[in-house]
């Protein structure tokens, strides 16, 4: 698939870092170094701007090596970039650790999905079909 993006950053394009890698890496597009306090939130930019289409979104996760080492989270996880959106890609950051994180220019903040998608129309019904789950919602198998 070839997807059109702009990009105004002094990174180079997402890419996968290995064969099986299903995201590609964002990098902050920074003048100059932001620091996020404890549990403090702030909109990373990256100068990307994509075009997707129609049926696809582009998903913005967490990167595990920021969240284990540094407690650096995104707060709306997983971010939806839908395929009208023509803006830059901001990536909302947190820090839930209990020390100060510097963001530079160029970090790896975040990565990107690019996912198919559905759309559905409802059908208002009274009942819904039987199953042996039934009602059963969080914690509902005793198990872990």
């Amino acid at each position: 698939m070839i997807i059109r993006i702009i990009n105004r950053s002094k990174n180079g394009l997402p890419g996968y870092e290995t064969i099986h890698s299903a995201g590609m890496d964002l990098r902050a597009d920074l003048e100059a170094p932001v620091t996020l306090k404890p549990m403090e939130r702030k909109l990373i930019p990256t100068g990307l701007h994509i075009e997707l289409p129609e049926g696809y979104e582009a998903q913005i996760r967490p990167r595990s090596g920021l969240a284990l080492k540094h407690g650096i989270g995104i707060v709306n996880s997983p971010g939806t970039v839908d395929a009208d959106y023509r803006g830059e890609i901001k990536v909302l950051l947190i820090n839930f650790s209990e020390e100060v994180f510097e963001v530079k220019a160029g970090d790896r903040i975040a990565q990107m999905i690019i996912s198919k998608h559905e759309k559905v129309d409802w059908e208002q019904v009274e009942i819904l079909n039987e199953t042996s789950r039934g009602a059963g919602g969080y914690g509902h198998t005793g198990i872990g």
